[in-house]
């Protein structure tokens, strides 16, 4: 269980960095290379379905405010844009 949970974290941090465009990687890769070890099961589930968002909606979500439709996902993309200093425009 617990190597299962560290295969999942290996895996998301390799996917939030390379996954799409050169910014949206390098913003969610950092936040996912400095929380990552402290992301359960449930956390690293929500990052899962982040990283799978295509790139124009998350950066609508990350710079303009919109919401992804889900309250987890919005709180995750809360957590990813004040870990960058980003202001919160919602």
């Amino acid at each position: 269980m617990a190597s299962d949970l560290g295969m999942r974290r290996r895996r998301a941090l390799w996917r939030a960095a390379h996954r799409g465009s050169k910014e949206m990687d390098y913003l969610l890769g950092r936040f996912a290379e400095q929380t990552i070890d402290s992301m359960n099961a449930d956390d690293i589930a929500v990052l899962e379905r982040l990283i799978e968002t295509p790139d124009p909606r998350l950066e609508l979500s990350l710079f303009e405010g919109y919401s992804l439709g889900e309250r987890d996902l919005d709180a995750l993309m809360d957590r990813v844009r004040r870990f960058h200093g980003l202001p919160w425009t919602r």
